[in-house]
This record gives structure tokens, C-alpha cells and sequence, in this order.
């Protein structure tokens, strides 16, 4: 499954991350209260089924941004962010009130580690518009904001930022003196937003450069996710050798289109990843979303409990990151069931070499090896509207003449075979086994 070196960053993320990310349920506006009520609910829920990362998402700087914070403001209008002496972004302590008297995410971040958790956090590619206008110094350089912004290049979705031009001198001391702040903080997990692609913009490669550079010289371990999708496969091997993960798609939503669409992207990045380096298939829109924006209502994920059921299982046969975006104080019993079944995460932890078995319209199968035994997790995906039957022979299965299956989601032992895998699956639905000779 490797296609690059090895690298010590990849130490930092050995199997698939797993967590919990603010942006699907409150948008840019979440507070430290709400936070703080997810990190308790997940210490409690997921936690002990290896769940371990908890994500703040964007805009923690903005004092009132609002459900989602409008890139669309009048022509040179730039929202105050709340910032120090050298332009570096803080929390706006209206919403963070523990960061005041200079303090930053560090009581946040300790509040999240004393339950047993790491802590994450959203940053956007660049350095401050706010900052370049005052011309604030870089730390540690004799440079300011201005001399190494790179004013053409900016976020289409969001006006906070400028790019930082990579060939200016303290352009790194820049990168380095954010991340400086970051280890101060006791941030464990970095997802790096409007580097990755912006369709039809440029990879931001040498962002991404300075950014792992800055991690591996601030002393503290820090996985780095890069986003948004969709990442150029082109780049499979650039992005291994720099980060622990990057999304493959654009931002996912409860929507069954956008799944069936995964589907194709699981399969076009088959072998670009491995222990340390994950191509990402996005959050996972279950429970209650949207509470605060960003699209559409409050709401239970519009997914059927068949939907996702098949989202998890093609996440983790395929090892992707899994990060909820539900509210995790209120999550039902049987979504919780789906998040915290340990064979099927056992799938996503210890499957290696996933690839898709076949392709036929609409059903699918996907398998890969147990790395801790000679056993397979075989997935049947019935991605039709109407119920269907999805095979699979036991000479592509390649364990020999009899197998033994166990039904992951049911955790229940099926019995041998020597005969043709056959699965009548409801429309949208799936089965996820683990095979073993026999």
C-alpha cells in the first residue's frame, strides 16, 4: 500500500484519526461552552472505543462571525480579528472567555487533554489581512506583515487571510512563529484550510512546505490534515511526504449523491496511502447537524440509517480518517452503535491493501487483509435504489475452498461456506464481513 518513504511525521498518525470536528454542527460560531459540552459528551461516549481527537473549527478569532462568516462583505472591508503584537491570530475571547489575560487555547486545550483526549485545531493558509495593513513585524525578523504577503492570492470563500509568498526571507520565521504559539497552546492536531485546492487554483505546495517545516521544528507532534478537497492525485506523493492527511473531495453532506460519489474517489485513491499518510474522505454528517449553519436547518442527518451504515463501512474499509460532525451530547443510540461497533473500527485500524473487488452499475465490493491475522473484511455495497443481490466468490476472495464469515455489524458468526457469497441488500445498504479460512 506505501507509495512513499517512510517519514517521522508519519510516527504521529499510524492508523487512521479519529475524532470529532466543530464544523459541521456549529459552522464558524461555536463557543467555548459548546466545546466544552462536546468534549465532555465524547470523553464519555466514544472515547473508550479509541475515538481521541477533538477539533475546534474556523474563525475562533472572529468575535461575532455569525453562523457562517460571509465572504461576501463589501470590497476592502476586512472583519478585526482578535491578534497579538506580531499579527498572529488569537481566540476572540467573547466567545473563549478563558483565553483572556493572554492566555490563548492553551485552557481549552488542557480542558481537552484532562479528559484523556488531543486537541485540534482550524488555521487558514496565510497571515492576516488585518495584519499586513498595520504592517506588524514578523516575530524574530526584521520583516513585516506587508513584505511577505502575497496580496493576489486569496481565499475565495472567506477574506481574512493573504497568502504568504514562500520566496520572501522571513516568510518561514512567519510559519515557524505561528506554530511556536500553537506548541505553546498544546495543540495535537492541525487541520490547515485553503491550501489544498481551490478549484481552479494552484496546489498550495510550497504552504504546505513551510507548514510541515514549522511543525517539525516547534517541538510538539502535531498531525496535519489539509483541506479542502478535491486533492490531485498528481500529488499523492507530495502530500505523504508532508502531511498525515488531505481531503479527497469537497466538504460532504448528508446527501446520497455525494456518498454514491465517494465510491469513486475510495477507488482512485486506492494505494496512495499508508501508516501515517490518509487520503480523507471528509467528516461524517451523522446525529444532529447544522445547529449553528453552515448549510440549511437544524436537523437529524438526512442519511437513512442504511446510509450510513454504508458510509462507515466503505470509510473504514478503505481507512479513512473518521471525523464526526454531530452534536455528540445528543447522540442516539443507534447512531452511537454505528460510531462505536470495535470490529468494524477494527476494520478501519488494521485493514491493509483496500481496494475495490469489483464493479458492477451499482453493486460493489471492497476488501482488504487483517494485518493481525490471515483473515479478510470483505464489504458488499448495494448502491441501487431498489433491493439487490451482491455476490462474491470465494476464488476472489483468494482463502481457499471454505471460508467462515462473521458479520461485523451484527458481530454475529455466520457459520462455513464453500459456495458463492451471496447477499440480498436493501437499497443503499451493505454487509461488512470478516472472512477467515477455514
Amino acid at each position: 500500500m506505501k507509495n512513499t518513504e517512510t517519514y517521522p511525521h508519519h510516527a504521529w498518525a499510524q492508523t487512521p484519526p479519529l475524532g470529532w470536528n466543530s464544523f459541521i454542527c456549529y459552522g464558524s460560531s461555536v463557543t467555548e461552552r459548546q466545546f466544552k459540552e462536546n468534549v465532555d459528551a465524547f470523553a464519555d461516549k466514544l472515547a473508550s472505543t479509541g475515538w481521541e481527537y477533538c477539533v475546534l473549527d474556523f474563525c475562533w478569532s472572529h468575535p461575532d462571525p455569525g453562523p457562517v462568516a460571509n465572504p461576501n462583505q463589501e470590497a476592502g472591508y476586512t472583519p478585526h480579528l482578535a491578534s497579538d503584537e506580531f499579527g498572529r491570530l488569537l481566540p476572540a475571547v467573547e466567545r473563549f472567555p478563558s483565553a483572556a489575560n493572554g492566555a490563548g487555547l492553551k485552557p481549552l486545550a488542557d480542558y481537552t487533554h484532562s479528559k484523556g483526549l488531543k486537541f485540534g485545531l482550524h488555521i487558514m493558509r496565510g497571515i492576516p489581512r488585518q495584519a499586513v495593513e498595520a504592517k506588524t513585524p514578523v516575530k524574530g525578523t526584521n520583516a513585516t506583515a506587508a513584505d511577505i504577503a502575497q496580496v493576489g492570492s486569496k481565499c475565495t470563500w472567506l477574506n481574512h487571510m493573504y497568502g504568504v509568498d514562500m520566496e520572501q526571507e522571513a516568510a518561514q520565521a512567519y510559519y515557524d512563529s505561528l506554530f511556536e504559539l500553537y506548541a505553546e497552546w498544546g495543540v495535537d492536531y492541525i487541520k490547515a484550510d485553503d491550501i489544498l485546492t481551490d478549484y481552479p487554483g494552484p496546489y498550495h505546495a510550497a504552504e504546505i512546505e513551510a507548514i510541515h517545516k514549522a511543525i517539525a521544528k516547534c517541538g510538539r507532534p502535531m498531525v496535519l490534515s489539509l483541506s479542502p478537497g478535491p486533492a490531485p492525485v498528481n500529488q499523492a506523493q507530495h502530500l505523504g511526504a508532508h502531511a498525515n492527511m488531505w481531503r479527497m473531495s469537497a466538504d460532504f453532506w448528508d446527501r446520497w449523491r455525494k456518498l454514491y460519489e465517494m465510491f469513486y474517489l475510495c477507488n482512485a485513491w486506492t494505494d496512495l496511502g499508508g501508516p501515517g499518510y490518509w487520503p480523507d474522505a471528509d467528516m461524517l454528517p451523522m446525529g444532529r447537524i447544522a445547529l449553528c449553519g453552515p448549510e440549511g436547518e437544524p436537523r437529524d442527518s438526512l442519511f437513512t440509517t442504511e446510509e450510513q451504515r454504508t458510509m462507515m463501512t466503505l470509510w473504514s474499509i478503505f481507512r479513512s480518517p473518521l471525523m464526526l460532525g454531530g452534536d455528540v451530547p445528543t447522540l442516539d443510540e443507534t447512531t452511537l452503535s454505528l460510531l462505536t461497533n470495535e470490529e468494524v473500527l477494527a476494520a478501519n485500524k488494521y485493514g491493509e491493501n483496500p481496494y475495490q473487488l469489483y464493479r458492477h452499475q451499482t453493486l460493489v465490493a471492497w476488501i482488504s487483509d487483517d494485518s493481525k491475522s490471515s483473515d479478510k473484511f470483505l464489504a458488499l455495497f448495494n448502491l441501487a435504489d431498489k433491493t439487490d443481490t451482491v455476490p462474491v466468490t470465494l476464488e476472489q476472495i483468494g482463502l481457499g475452498p471454505k471460508v467462515a464469515l462473521r458479520d461485523l455489524w451484527k458481530k454475529e458468526d455466520l457459520g462455513a461456506t464453500e459456495q458463492t457469497i451471496r447477499k440480498e441488500l436493501s437499497a443503499h445498504d451493505c454487509a461488512f464481513y470478516r472472512v477467515s479460512a477455514r
